[in-house]
């Protein structure tokens, strides 16, 4: 199965976020171990560094993008994702941008704590807390 993780989703693991964290944990394993092949979108790399680095410090931030680069792949977001997801005129942006770079890398599923701002996404969407047992 391939798993588009949000980075809300991984941002609940790397800062510890209660009540998060453990339905996050789950899904995070699950790429881990190989039971899901899990991808973040390529704008969440760098959104999920920032957040970081502004939280916890620059080498916390460098630490933190190594180990997403060995757990997780990258799905792209190129200019037609963007244009594609501007048509949309969706109220969320970034979620469209997301939801289209998961149909594009061919995903069977997204997973994010914000599932009403993927309204209309092509590919499945469900809470961490849903998504988890499916994917043990």
């Amino acid at each position: 199965m391939r798993v588009l993780v949000d980075a809300n989703v991984v941002l609940d693991v790397l800062l510890d976020r209660q009540p998060h964290f453990a339905a996050s944990a789950a899904v995070w394993s699950a790429g881990e171990t190989g039971v899901a092949q899990c991808l973040l979108a390529a704008h969440a790399v760098t959104t999920i560094h920032f957040l970081i680095r502004r939280e916890r410090g620059a080498a916390k931030a460098s630490e933190a993008l190594s180990l997403l680069l060995r757990v997780f792949g990258v799905a792209p977001v190129d200019e037609g994702v963007i244009r594609e997801a501007f048509e949309l005129r969706a109220l969320d942006f970034e979620d469209s941008v997301t939801a289209l770079a998961a149909q594009r890398a061919g995903c069977d599923l997204i997973v994010t704590r914000d599932p009403k701002g993927f309204r209309g996404s092509l590919v499945r969407v469900l809470a961490p807390e849903a998504a988890a047992p499916l994917l043990r």
